[in-house]
């Protein structure tokens, strides 16, 4: 049995940027909901990230319409069916993405971060490489589902930084880990069992570096029912709180199985 949800999304260009390197994606037959957040100045973030969800999609496709195609990376035993090809898809889009800024010197350095989020059967499957981020809304109570790959997280888990010393680290935007950057990439995922009700938001860094996870907490519970007004309500918010990126948002909701 497969689970229905509804979603919105939508995303903006903030208020100190000229272009929104952000991308979203949604391939409603796959139950497939991406953010990517661009990176590499002029314009090739943007496509950096656009590559990246288009990718992922074709791969999703391709997957689907012959279960029997030859995958271009070898599954892993430890994990599901729907893990790896979660993860194969982004590792290539990483390397699409890596062999275009190779081949191309004007759009040299450029990657992005991406989280996926998926469904199938009674099961939430949960990709990520970057800073992006998925939240999870169950009841009253929501959670970062994702960990950063960040230097500021790293510091965080090797010196357990005060609340004052994260609030000042001096780089918070440097992340550790990207599609783009090298031939590889490791690709975290993982599953977990949604519940009826349960709010998924994926967000690029533009969302929760302006406005605090209590912020995100509030408009989302008082936006349950309408999740077109939630999505509105946070890039509000993260403008109002400075809006210094792109901002890109989606919600999706399990709202039966």
């Amino acid at each position: 049995m497969a689970l229905k949800l509804r979603y919105a999304g939508n995303t903006h260009v903030g208020m100190k940027r000229t272009h929104n390197e952000d991308n979203l994606l949604v391939l409603q037959e796959e139950n497939l909901y991406m953010v990517a957040d661009g990176m590499g100045g002029h314009a090739s973030g943007e496509v950096a990230s656009e590559m990246a969800v288009n990718t992922v999609s074709e791969f999703y496709g391709a997957t689907s319409a012959d279960e029997d195609i030859t995958w271009p990376y070898k599954m892993e035993k430890a994990r599901r069916y729907e893990e790896n090809r979660l993860a194969a898809g982004i590792k290539l889009a990483n390397l699409r993405i890596f062999e275009t800024a190779s081949q191309n010197p004007a759009q040299k350095g450029m990657g992005t971060t991406l989280v996926a989020l998926t469904f199938s059967g009674n099961s939430a499957y949960l990709g990520h490489v970057g800073d992006s981020r998925i939240y999870r809304l169950r009841g009253d109570t929501l959670e970062q589902v994702t960990e950063d790959h960040s230097l500021l997280n790293d510091y965080i888990k090797m010196k357990d930084l005060t609340e004052q010393e994260i609030e000042n680290f001096p780089h918070k935007n440097v992340i550790v880990r990207a599609l783009g950057m090298k031939e590889t990439v490791q690709v975290d995922v993982h599953h977990e069992d949604p519940e009826v009700g349960d709010l998924y938001m994926l967000c690029s860094d533009g969302l929760n570096g302006m406005i605090t996870d209590a912020d995100i907490r509030r408009i989302m519970i008082e936006n349950r029912e309408d999740l077109e007004a939630g999505t509105e309500q946070l890039i509000q918010a993260a403008n109002a709180g400075g809006g210094n990126d792109n901002i890109t948002v989606i919600i999706v909701e399990v709202i039966g199985k």
